[in-house]
């Protein structure tokens, strides 16, 4: 069994694209627009993992948009994607900067939430050991739901 990938509804897909790509900095690998089924299937990818999604051997997150407009309150009760970060107080700074809220923030210097525009939880886990507790996130409270 071969993990292939995670499928996640979007109502607003140049919302979605602009959150995973340029904040989250993913890397569309794929697209398909379905006439028939009036949808389009945006895989992505984390950067380092280019090479081997080329090999078939790395997950991928599958932006579903419907063309039609459907309402997904809650995320469909989706729990969460997870990644590994090289540096999470920069990329908390840079999706905080681009007006992403940071429901739950780094403060141990490992594990932070936020949310897409759909609502689906994204942890992001900090690479190697935690980083030393630092400013503004060591104080910061949480906020909404992660």
């Amino acid at each position: 069994m071969q993990y292939l990938h995670t499928m996640v509804r979007v109502a607003d897909l140049d919302a979605a694209l602009d959150f995973y790509c340029a904040q989250l900095g993913l890397v569309e690998v794929k697209r398909m627009d379905n006439e028939t089924g009036r949808f389009t299937l945006v895989f992505l990818a984390a950067p380092e993992d280019i090479a081997a999604v080329k090999a078939n051997q790395a997950p991928l997150i599958e932006l579903t948009y419907n063309w039609d407009p459907e309402d997904y309150p809650g995320g469909r009760n989706f729990g969460h994607l997870a990644y590994r970060v090289d540096d999470i107080y920069a990329l908390c700074a840079h999706l905080q900067a681009a007006g992403t809220v940071i429901n739950r923030p780094p403060r141990d210097g490992h594990m932070a939430f936020v949310r897409s525009p759909d609502g689906i939880s994204i942890e992001l886990l900090q690479k190697g050991e935690a980083l030393a507790p630092a400013e503004p996130w060591a104080s910061m409270e949480n906020t909404g739901q992660w």
